[in-house]
């Protein structure tokens, strides 16, 4: 099959379009003929190479692929071949205790597909049957692929972890990354009040079109002093923190009394400053997050194939133009996802 590998760690000129063999479909797996993988900053921090984490090449990226079923390594009574379908991208062991709690990704065996697995950067992926959420008619496989992982990591941000509540107001950093334009449409979904920030003009357009109430330019504006204008000097009580050491402190700041903070991500940087005289006086809540299980991204795709969700688009390129994706990534120049077709 062809696939956009990468045999060593580095810039994007790393990505390369070469033959690789087939994969083959073990007993409770599936081969997936695929049809679209969509880009994360999960894709980016793996071709660089991520401390403490080993990776062999050749290494296939891509955690978000959509397709259809081309073999299957031991019957399903709900699947079948030809059939389309799209890919949760997170595999756990399934018998440990974290997993039958419901906890996928706290389970010490969690792998991501383009992570730790070879992904859907190529013509064909294996994943485990469980993983596999058939497409109703009428989802094509470029918006199917650009659902997965944003999605469930806002879900389960904003509904699991930080208990988002009707009329509570929601800052939201950078609504032109993945994550920022899916927790947008979450957050309304639960009924917030949703103050998104974005780098541009056009993007902060966009971040309105999905539903922001309010919109701040992070690069032009006092972003603390506008949240704090906007709730009538109360602050937020949640913040969706992804971007990590640039917006740490302000995240901070932008708080209401009881507020929570939950962040995924750290693309600036893992180091934050944080004034601990805050944490206690005002009472504020620290909640990591990271992906989500198999339970939560059903949840979430039953809003999505209801069309109370949306995927966006900003671009489709070949698979070929592995190298040129991930360049547009890097520059911020996108608004929300790129996605790559074999």
């Amino acid at each position: 099959m062809k696939a956009a590998a990468i045999r060593r760690h580095g810039g994007p000129d790393v990505l390369r379009l070469e033959e690789l063999p087939d994969p083959v479909a073990g007993y409770g797996e599936a081969s997936i003929r695929v049809g679209a993988c969509a880009l994360n900053h999960l894709d980016l921090w793996t071709r660089r190479g991520l401390p403490g984490r080993t990776t062999t090449f050749p290494h296939v990226l891509g955690n978000d692929i959509a397709g259809e079923i081309a073999t299957l390594g031991s019957p399903a009574e709900d699947l079948s071949l030809g059939q389309r379908v799209m890919v949760s991208p997170g595999i756990s062991c399934g018998r440990c205790r974290a997993c039958l709690h419901g906890e996928d990704s706290s389970c010490r065996g969690y792998r991501i597909l383009g992570c730790q697995l070879h992904g859907g950067y190529a013509e064909y992926v294996c994943c485990p049957l469980a993983n596999l959420i058939p497409l109703p008619d009428g989802f094509g496989f470029e918006e199917a692929a650009a659902f997965p992982l944003v999605f469930l990591t806002a879900w389960r941000m904003l509904i699991s972890r930080a208990r988002l509540r009707a009329a509570e107001d929601v800052l939201v950093w950078a609504a032109g990354s993945g994550i920022g334009m899916a927790a947008i449409q979450v957050a309304k979904l639960m009924g917030a009040r949703v103050i998104a920030t974005a780098g541009s003009d056009r993007k902060l357009d966009q971040a309105k079109f999905l539903g922001a109430d309010h919109v701040i330019h992070h690069y032009r504006d006092d972003v603390v002093a506008e949240v704090k204008r906007l709730t009538d000097k109360r602050g937020v009580d949640v913040v969706v923190e992804h971007v990590g050491q640039a917006t740490w402190e302000r995240s901070i700041l932008a708080l209401a009394q009881r507020g929570r903070l939950v962040t995924c991500g750290a693309t600036t940087g893992p180091q934050g400053m944080t004034e601990l005289r805050y944490v206690f006086s005002k009472q504020l809540s620290m909640l990591g997050s990271y992906m989500g299980s198999k339970a939560e991204l059903l949840e979430a795709a039953d809003f999505f194939f209801a069309r109370k969700l949306r995927t966006v688009v900003h671009a489709t390129l070949p698979m070929a133009e592995a190298r040129r994706a991930h360049e547009i990534m890097e520059a911020s120049e996108h608004f929300g996802k790129i996605v790559l077709v074999p």
